[in-house]
Protein backbone atom coordinates (compact mmCIF):
# COMPACT_ATOMS: atom_id res chain seq x y z
CA UNK A 1 0.00 0.00 0.00
CA UNK A 2 1.08 3.56 -0.64
CA UNK A 3 2.13 5.62 2.28
CA UNK A 4 0.40 8.90 3.05
CA UNK A 5 3.41 10.81 1.72
CA UNK A 6 3.37 8.89 -1.58
CA UNK A 7 -0.36 9.57 -2.00
CA UNK A 8 0.21 13.29 -1.51
CA UNK A 9 3.07 13.27 -4.04
CA UNK A 10 0.89 11.41 -6.56
CA UNK A 11 -1.91 13.95 -6.13
CA UNK A 12 0.55 16.82 -6.61
CA UNK A 13 1.99 15.26 -9.79
CA UNK A 14 -1.44 14.57 -11.28
CA UNK A 15 -2.61 18.10 -10.44
CA UNK A 16 0.50 19.56 -12.04
CA UNK A 17 -0.06 17.52 -15.18
CA UNK A 18 -3.69 18.61 -15.37
CA UNK A 19 -2.75 22.27 -14.92
CA UNK A 20 -0.03 21.99 -17.56
CA UNK A 21 -2.44 20.35 -19.99
CA UNK A 22 -5.10 22.98 -19.36
CA UNK A 23 -2.59 25.81 -19.87
CA UNK A 24 -1.31 24.23 -23.09
CA UNK A 25 -4.82 23.85 -24.50
CA UNK A 26 -5.72 27.46 -23.64
CA UNK A 27 -2.51 28.71 -25.24
CA UNK A 28 -3.36 26.91 -28.50
CA UNK A 29 -6.88 28.36 -28.43
CA UNK A 30 -5.50 31.88 -27.91
CA UNK A 31 -3.03 31.44 -30.77
CA UNK A 32 -5.76 30.10 -33.06
CA UNK A 33 -8.02 33.01 -32.14
CA UNK A 34 -5.24 35.53 -32.83
CA UNK A 35 -4.49 33.94 -36.22
CA UNK A 36 -8.20 33.94 -37.12
CA UNK A 37 -8.51 37.61 -36.10
CA UNK A 38 -5.48 38.61 -38.21
CA UNK A 39 -6.79 36.71 -41.24
CA UNK A 40 -10.22 38.33 -40.86
CA UNK A 41 -8.64 41.81 -40.66
CA UNK A 42 -6.61 41.16 -43.82
CA UNK A 43 -9.70 39.96 -45.67
CA UNK A 44 -11.63 43.05 -44.61
CA UNK A 45 -8.81 45.35 -45.74
CA UNK A 46 -8.56 43.60 -49.11
CA UNK A 47 -12.33 43.76 -49.52
CA UNK A 48 -12.35 47.50 -48.82
CA UNK A 49 -9.56 48.08 -51.33
CA UNK A 50 -11.37 46.08 -53.99
CA UNK A 51 -14.59 47.98 -53.36
CA UNK A 52 -12.93 51.36 -53.75
CA UNK A 53 -13.94 52.90 -57.06
CA UNK A 54 -11.13 54.47 -59.08
CA UNK A 55 -11.22 58.26 -58.98
CA UNK A 56 -11.87 59.60 -62.44
CA UNK A 57 -10.35 62.91 -63.47
CA UNK A 58 -12.87 65.51 -64.58
CA UNK A 59 -12.97 65.66 -68.36
CA UNK A 60 -11.82 68.96 -69.83
CA UNK A 61 -14.60 70.51 -71.89
CA UNK A 62 -13.46 71.83 -75.25
CA UNK A 63 -15.08 74.86 -76.89
CA UNK A 64 -14.81 76.49 -80.32
CA UNK A 65 -14.27 80.23 -80.76
CA UNK A 66 -13.73 82.52 -83.76
CA UNK A 67 -10.97 85.13 -83.52
CA UNK A 68 -11.14 88.02 -85.99
CA UNK A 69 -9.58 91.41 -86.57
CA UNK A 70 -6.06 92.59 -85.78
CA UNK A 71 -4.45 89.27 -84.86
CA UNK A 72 -1.68 87.46 -86.73
CA UNK A 73 -3.66 84.31 -87.52
CA UNK A 74 -7.41 84.93 -87.39
CA UNK A 75 -9.61 81.85 -87.52
CA UNK A 76 -11.55 79.25 -85.57
CA UNK A 77 -9.74 77.73 -82.59
CA UNK A 78 -10.41 74.96 -80.08
CA UNK A 79 -10.03 76.18 -76.52
CA UNK A 80 -10.82 74.81 -73.07
CA UNK A 81 -13.69 75.83 -70.83
CA UNK A 82 -12.38 78.49 -68.45
CA UNK A 83 -9.87 80.02 -70.87
CA UNK A 84 -9.68 83.82 -71.18
CA UNK A 85 -9.52 86.26 -74.09
CA UNK A 86 -5.76 86.54 -73.68
CA UNK A 87 -5.44 82.76 -74.19
CA UNK A 88 -7.40 82.96 -77.45
CA UNK A 89 -5.29 85.87 -78.71
CA UNK A 90 -2.06 84.04 -77.89
CA UNK A 91 -3.33 80.95 -79.70
CA UNK A 92 -4.09 83.08 -82.78
CA UNK A 93 -0.49 84.27 -82.91
CA UNK A 94 -0.84 87.45 -80.88
CA UNK A 95 -1.83 91.00 -81.73
CA UNK A 96 -0.75 92.91 -84.82
CA UNK A 97 1.14 96.18 -84.38
CA UNK A 98 -1.93 98.19 -85.33
CA UNK A 99 -4.20 96.40 -82.84
CA UNK A 100 -5.86 98.69 -80.32
CA UNK A 101 -5.16 96.71 -77.16
CA UNK A 102 -6.85 99.30 -74.94
CA UNK A 103 -10.23 98.26 -76.30
CA UNK A 104 -9.77 94.59 -75.39
CA UNK A 105 -10.73 92.97 -72.09
CA UNK A 106 -7.94 90.42 -71.98
CA UNK A 107 -9.30 88.94 -68.74
CA UNK A 108 -12.75 88.24 -70.22
CA UNK A 109 -14.00 84.65 -69.99
CA UNK A 110 -14.68 82.96 -73.34
CA UNK A 111 -17.37 80.40 -74.11
CA UNK A 112 -18.43 78.10 -76.91
CA UNK A 113 -19.31 79.72 -80.28
CA UNK A 114 -18.01 83.12 -79.17
CA UNK A 115 -16.62 85.62 -81.68
CA UNK A 116 -13.70 87.74 -80.52
CA UNK A 117 -13.04 90.79 -82.66
CA UNK A 118 -9.84 92.79 -82.10
CA UNK A 119 -10.18 96.35 -83.45
CA UNK A 120 -7.39 98.31 -85.12
CA UNK A 121 -6.23 101.78 -84.14
CA UNK A 122 -8.60 104.30 -85.67
CA UNK A 123 -11.64 102.05 -85.60
CA UNK A 124 -14.56 103.31 -83.58
CA UNK A 125 -14.55 102.09 -80.00
CA UNK A 126 -15.85 98.55 -79.83
CA UNK A 127 -15.76 95.68 -77.39
CA UNK A 128 -14.27 92.39 -78.63
CA UNK A 129 -16.88 90.38 -76.72
CA UNK A 130 -20.61 91.07 -76.71
CA UNK A 131 -22.07 91.28 -73.22
CA UNK A 132 -23.46 87.88 -72.28
CA UNK A 133 -26.15 88.95 -69.80
CA UNK A 134 -27.97 91.18 -72.27
CA UNK A 135 -31.55 90.35 -73.34
CA UNK A 136 -30.74 91.53 -76.87
CA UNK A 137 -27.89 89.07 -77.19
CA UNK A 138 -28.91 85.68 -78.54
CA UNK A 139 -28.06 82.62 -76.45
CA UNK A 140 -25.50 80.10 -77.66
CA UNK A 141 -23.39 82.50 -79.70
CA UNK A 142 -23.29 85.99 -78.19
CA UNK A 143 -24.98 87.43 -81.26
CA UNK A 144 -26.61 90.86 -81.12
CA UNK A 145 -30.28 90.90 -82.09
CA UNK A 146 -30.36 93.71 -84.65
CA UNK A 147 -34.17 93.86 -84.64
CA UNK A 148 -34.33 94.81 -80.97
CA UNK A 149 -30.87 96.03 -79.88
CA UNK A 150 -30.52 99.59 -78.60
CA UNK A 151 -28.07 102.13 -79.97
CA UNK A 152 -25.61 101.36 -77.16
CA UNK A 153 -25.81 97.64 -77.85
CA UNK A 154 -25.32 98.12 -81.58
CA UNK A 155 -22.26 100.25 -80.92
CA UNK A 156 -20.57 97.23 -79.34
CA UNK A 157 -20.34 95.71 -82.82
CA UNK A 158 -17.12 96.22 -84.83
CA UNK A 159 -17.31 99.25 -87.11
CA UNK A 160 -20.62 100.50 -85.70
CA UNK A 161 -20.49 103.92 -84.08
CA UNK A 162 -23.30 106.22 -82.90
CA UNK A 163 -24.19 107.39 -86.43
CA UNK A 164 -24.44 103.89 -87.92
CA UNK A 165 -26.31 102.60 -84.88
CA UNK A 166 -28.93 105.34 -85.29
CA UNK A 167 -29.12 104.60 -89.03
CA UNK A 168 -29.86 100.93 -88.27
CA UNK A 169 -32.60 101.88 -85.80
CA UNK A 170 -34.10 104.42 -88.24
CA UNK A 171 -34.17 101.84 -91.04
CA UNK A 172 -35.79 99.35 -88.67
CA UNK A 173 -38.48 101.85 -87.66
CA UNK A 174 -39.22 102.96 -91.22
CA UNK A 175 -39.09 99.58 -92.99
CA UNK A 176 -39.94 97.11 -90.26
CA UNK A 177 -37.83 94.28 -88.91
CA UNK A 178 -34.82 93.04 -90.85
CA UNK A 179 -35.69 89.86 -92.75
CA UNK A 180 -32.04 88.77 -92.97
CA UNK A 181 -28.67 90.11 -91.89
CA UNK A 182 -27.95 90.99 -95.52
CA UNK A 183 -30.63 93.69 -95.25
CA UNK A 184 -28.05 95.75 -93.37
CA UNK A 185 -26.56 96.57 -96.77
CA UNK A 186 -29.61 98.79 -97.24
CA UNK A 187 -28.53 100.92 -94.29
CA UNK A 188 -26.52 104.01 -95.15
CA UNK A 189 -22.84 103.62 -94.27
CA UNK A 190 -22.79 99.82 -94.15
CA UNK A 191 -21.07 98.10 -97.06
CA UNK A 192 -20.01 94.58 -97.92
CA UNK A 193 -16.78 94.76 -95.89
CA UNK A 194 -18.62 96.05 -92.82
CA UNK A 195 -21.24 93.33 -93.13
CA UNK A 196 -18.54 90.66 -93.41
CA UNK A 197 -17.29 91.66 -89.96
CA UNK A 198 -20.79 91.49 -88.52
CA UNK A 199 -22.31 88.36 -90.05
CA UNK A 200 -21.04 85.96 -87.40
CA UNK A 201 -22.00 88.11 -84.42
CA UNK A 202 -25.49 89.36 -85.32
CA UNK A 203 -28.88 87.74 -85.73
CA UNK A 204 -32.41 88.80 -86.70
CA UNK A 205 -34.03 86.54 -84.07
Amino acid sequence: MFSKREKIMAIVVVSSLLLAGWAFLNKEKDEDAAIFFQEEMLQNENGEKNNEEPVEEAAVQEIMIDVKGAVKNPGVYTMEQGDRVIDAIEKSGGLLKNADEKQINLAGMIKDEMVIYVPKHGEEAETPIVTQNNPNVAEGGDKVKINSASSEELQKLPGIGPAKAEAIISYREENGAFKSVDDLLNVSGIGVKSLEKLKDIITID
